[in-house]
């Protein structure tokens, strides 16, 4: 049996483990000048009193006015809070969501970095948790199911060593989600790559993963993906080798082969200089609505002075290299 890991990785691949080939609905596509501008609000729209906040997740219910799904450190330990707004812009505390919990696999580091999705019986928020440096994703519907939902991959996998900052979106009865992998290499390399479930539990990952690979770049993180005049768009971090991390875009018309777009959309303010980062959009008609992280510390975790800004996703037509 002294090849039963290789054996085991190799099943794994093969699709019988959890893998297979898929892509989304394909879309017919747009206009292929069409892109973005991103327009920032000068100041952030959501600061804790003490500690930092990060990684929002923005839904709105007819009942309840926007729901934001957030990330909050105190110094040792980054849990989910929620917020509530009438318009998205003024927003107040509500109550803390998830604990991470030290007796189970999330460990007592993290238990946050996550994406919120409204159904019918609530709020579905995916989240990592584990030790730093080597998190899973799991669901909380109101309670936390026991075990991780998305695990690492196999040996020597482009997400060997973690999975996180998971976006999920919901199309007919299918829940696609987009996540961050990292290797085993050092430094390690973080790339996103995309799931599918049924049912938002059992997942399959896509056997072509990373959809989104690295160019002159320390890593991606952070995708949020939405459809948009006839494409898919993914807003996603671009982690920089001395640690200052940026906003850029791509689109796809199948949600598996992305074009990487011109613009880089760095913060605009003092409040977030080194850091911009976590994006949550909304689409509401032809208005793009985006909340972000943003810090002027450049950390790749946690200590950046981190706040909740707000700002809008504006269509340009403008001239692509072939």
């Amino acid at each position: 049996m002294k090849h039963a890991p290789l054996f085991l990785a190799l099943v794994l691949l093969s699709g019988c483990g959890g893998y297979a080939d898929f892509t989304l609905p394909v879309l017919s596509g747009g206009d292929p000048s069409l892109s973005f501008t991103f327009e920032q609000h000068a100041e952030p729209v959501f600061a804790p009193a003490s500690g930092e906040a990060l990684n929002p997740s923005v839904v709105r219910a007819d009942r309840y006015g926007y729901v934001n799904l957030y990330s909050e450190f105190d110094g040792h330990t980054w849990r989910t809070m929620a917020a509530g707004s009438d318009d998205g812009f003024a927003w107040q505390k509500l109550r803390t969501v998830i604990e991470p919990d030290p007796r189970s696999w999330e460990g007592s580091y993290i238990a946050a970095n996550g994406s919120a999705l409204l159904a019918n019986d609530g709020v579905w928020y995916w989240y990592q948790a584990g030790d730093k440096g080597s998190p899973r994703i799991g669901l909380w519907r109101g309670h936390k199911h026991p075990q991780p939902v998305l695990s690492y991959g196999p040996y020597m996998s482009w997400d060997e060593r973690a999975v996180a900052d998971p976006s999920v979106l919901r199309l007919g009865e299918t829940f696609y989600m987009y996540y961050l992998g990292q290797d085993r290499a050092s430094p390690p390399r973080q790339r996103l790559g995309l799931a599918r479930s049924p049912d938002g539990i059992h997942w399959q990952k896509l056997r072509s993963n990373p959809v989104l690979d690295l160019d002159d770049e320390a890593g991606l993180g952070e995708p949020a993906v939405w459809q948009f005049r006839g494409f898919y768009w993914m807003l996603y971090t671009v982690r920089r080798f001395d640690e200052t991390r940026v906003l850029r875009l791509a689109r796809s018309t199948d949600g598996v082969h992305w074009r990487k777009l011109p613009p880089i959309f760095a913060g605009s303010a003092p409040w977030n200089s080194r850091v911009i980062c976590d994006p949550s959009v909304l689409v509401e008609g032809d208005t793009i609505r985006v909340w972000f992280g943003g810090g002027d510390v450049a950390r790749p975790d946690e200590n950046i002075h981190g706040r909740i800004g707000y700002g809008l996703l504006r269509p340009v037509h403008v001239t692509l290299a072939p």
